[in-house]
């Protein structure tokens, strides 16, 4: 009888670490799809404005994500939004939408791949916002300190050094503006009755209204738009905002917020992939550089500010259990892992 079980119990092991290492993977090119589909938004961006400007990419990007948002939420019977939800969406959707007209300006005026890497900026920034877990080491500023001279060689260009063009200038206040918009999604989300969907929609419909008026001198170059225009129009609406929220949701459900952060953080990479292959950009050392020490200290930022957290943590539940006989289990924080992967997935809209 037991020579029989254990051949069995192996095999139902085996197959269900198999299943596990299914699940992995297809987590993780969920994740990069996401990556991917937001790296290339900065080229999509670019060259619908030239077609319809930037108000009318930001209106047209709004309305159709606000379009078949509501039809996701109508499917699921959840179309009515809480007053949780309408309250912070009116005021994350004001916030998100002051990111996106400053980043949208910004990568009409500089290169995608330039877009992509100097936006990156928001991931070293976001933690210093964050006092909850105490000073962070001397490390991490070293990290965003890299950072910094890599926006530095970016907006050097590729013809040499020289001063710095609007649109990376623009670029690096979208960087910071994002920075407190991430903030603002950690302290704004810690309630549990906020569900992210809905949340998100409720923000499609602010940014529609924001930019309904602003943008009405847009219309005719709207109804005029090519093929191609309207197809980059409906990838940054439909495929960069809708698919990639709701994949990014299912994936980070199924991992851990350092693989999702780690994976997401590729984002970058996949901008100056676009910009290069399919837009043409050239790659100058400096840029070439810049991209290096950005990638580099954004990963290495990230990795510290993992395990500042993860030992503050430990402290804070020793401390809680040592007080407390019933035992204490730690659960994943809905305000962190919206704010984190916000701050990772940093091409939002």
């Amino acid at each position: 009888m037991n020579d029989r079980r254990v051949p069995r119990d192996h095999r139902e092991r085996r197959e269900d670490r198999k299943r596990g290492e299914r699940q992995d993977r297809r987590t993780d090119v969920a994740l990069l799809l996401v990556a991917f589909v937001w790296g290339s938004s900065y080229l999509a961006a670019k060259s619908a404005a030239v077609a319809v400007t930037v108000l009318g990419v930001l209106l047209a990007r709004y309305a159709l994500s606000a379009a078949s948002g509501s039809l996701i939420l109508a499917a699921r019977r959840q179309l009515r939004p809480s007053r949780s939800e309408l309250r912070t969406g009116g005021i994350l959707g004001v916030t998100q939408a002051s990111v996106l007209i400053i980043e949208t300006y910004g990568v009409a005026h500089t290169s995608a791949a330039n877009a992509g890497l100097i936006i990156s900026l928001t991931i070293v920034l976001t933690p210093l916002l964050d006092r909850s877990r105490g000073t962070l080491p001397g490390r991490y500023f070293a990290a965003a300190g890299v950072c910094v001279a890599a926006v530095g060689l970016l907006m050097s260009g590729s013809g040499g050094f020289h001063g710095p063009s609007s649109g990376d200038l623009l670029m690096l206040g979208a960087a910071v503006v994002r920075t407190g918009h991430v903030a603002l999604v950690g302290r704004l989300t810690t309630s549990a009755e906020i569900r992210p969907l809905n949340l998100t929609v409720v923000q499609t419909y602010v940014g529609t209204a924001l930019f309904a008026v602003p943008a009405a001198y847009a219309l005719p170059k709207l109804a005029a738009a090519g093929g191609v225009a309207w197809a980059e129009l409906a990838y940054l609406a439909l495929f960069c905002s809708v698919f990639a929220f709701l994949a990014q949701t299912w994936a980070v459900q199924r991992s851990s917020t350092s693989r999702a952060s780690l994976l997401l953080g590729t984002e970058p990479l996949w901008a100056v992939a676009a910009g290069v292959a399919l837009g043409g950009e050239p790659l100058g050392p400096a840029t070439v550089c810049g991209a290096v020490l950005m990638l580099g200290g954004t990963y290495w930022g990230q990795a510290i500010e993992r395990g500042h957290r993860a030992r503050h943590d430990a402290l804070h539940t020793a401390d809680a259990a040592a007080q407390k006989p019933v035992p204490v289990h730690a659960t994943p924080d809905p305000a962190y892992r919206m704010s984190a992967n916000a701050a990772a997935g940093i091409s939002t809209g």
